[in-house]
């Protein structure tokens, strides 16, 4: 397929899939329901954190989160006191436990204390000059687990290209901080960091499209083959790339590709 046809093909299923009607089926659909910025942001870092597995399970894991946090996260994480942790003790996703429940809450906590936007705990390690978001994504890792308690096993729920890893999860959750189109899907709050930074969240079904279409040829599922991907999509939109996330993963969830 030539290069042309192939950004044709991304384009009409861009156009199909970046709808108000994926929202109802997707997680961030939990995120929809809060009008508040910065709600919005808290609601949907948590939501994507729990990003993997069945999507019916993550809406609802995160569903019972929010719901945990009285429905107000910006609130809860500024004014909730220790004893308000106790009823997160039987709620977990998978391998996210009590124990990264409690820390993802001390770190909120201990951060929207002293900033206003989750939005500089990125961008304050980006320039404008960076290609990719992968400055963010490493500065962030290290500012997540600087407070003195970090528990070691909660550092595999927020990953770092430092460890090679596809980083799907916060790729997303920028995407949807970042991006803003006339579609109404990702909402676009953060203005600090670039949609041309963004790097495409490589999961399972973006993956299997990429490599069928010929736009990832890297054997391993890494943070390169993340950087590889994005670059080829970029020749397509290079203000936008990560618009392309939609048709990759439409494609692959309707076995299109």
């Amino acid at each position: 397929m030539t290069i042309s046809a192939t950004a044709d093909l991304l384009n009409r299923y861009h156009d199909r899939f970046n709808q108000r009607d994926f929202i109802a089926n997707d997680p961030i659909g939990l995120v929809h329901a809060f009008s508040d910025p910065l709600d919005r942001e808290i609601a949907a870092f948590l939501v994507a954190t729990l990003a993997w597995g069945r999507r019916a399970t993550i809406i609802e894991k995160g569903a019972q989160l929010l719901e945990l946090m009285d429905g107000a996260p910006h609130q809860f994480i500024l004014e909730h006191r220790p004893e308000d942790r106790a009823r997160f003790a039987n709620w977990k996703h998978r391998t996210f436990t009590h124990v990264d429940t409690d820390y993802f809450l001390d770190f909120l906590q201990w951060y929207y204390q002293r900033h206003l936007s989750l939005e500089d705990a990125f961008a304050r390690h980006l320039r404008p000059e960076d290609q990719t978001i992968e400055p963010a994504l490493l500065g962030f890792h290290h500012l997540f687990f600087s407070l003195p308690d970090a528990p070691l096993r909660t550092r595999k729920h927020v990953a770092t290209p430092a460890r090679k890893s596809r980083c799907k999860r916060l790729c997303m959750f920028l995407r949807w901080m970042v991006r803003q189109d006339a579609n109404g899907v990702d909402f676009g709050d953060w203005k600090r960091i670039r949609p041309a930074q963004l790097c495409l969240p490589l999961d399972v079904h973006v993956e299997r499209v990429a490599r069928k279409l010929k736009l990832l040829r890297r054997k391993q599922n890494d943070w390169q083959a993340v950087l590889e991907l994005t670059a080829a999509v970029r020749r397509f939109d290079a203000e936008d790339p990560c618009k392309y996330d939609f048709a990759l993963f439409g494609m692959g969830v309707e076995g299109l590709a």
